[in-house]
C-alpha cells in the first residue's frame, strides 16, 4: 500500500472518535504494568536472599541497581 493511497479523511474520522474511555484504558494498563514490575522485583530480591547473597554483593554483581 502506498502512502498516497491512504484516505486522509477516513483517518481524521477515526482520530476524532477517540474518547476519554480510550485514554483511561492506558492508565489502567500502566497500573497493572507497575504492579507486575514490583512483583518481579520482589521475586528477584527473594531469589537473592535465598542464594545467600547480601544486597551489597548483589549490587556489586550488577543483579540490582
Amino acid at each position: 500500500m502506498s502512502i498516497n493511497s491512504i484516505d486522509h479523511t477516513e483517518i481524521a474520522d477515526v482520530a476524532s472518535k477517540w474518547d476519554y474511555k480510550d485514554e483511561t484504558a492506558s492508565s489502567v494498563a500502566q497500573s497493572k504494568r507497575q504492579k507486575a514490575e514490583a512483583r518481579r522485583r520482589i521475586e528477584m530480591l527473594r531469589d537473592i536472599r535465598d542464594s545467600g547473597l547480601t544486597i551489597a554483593e548483589a549490587k556489586e554483581l550488577g543483579l540490582i541497581h
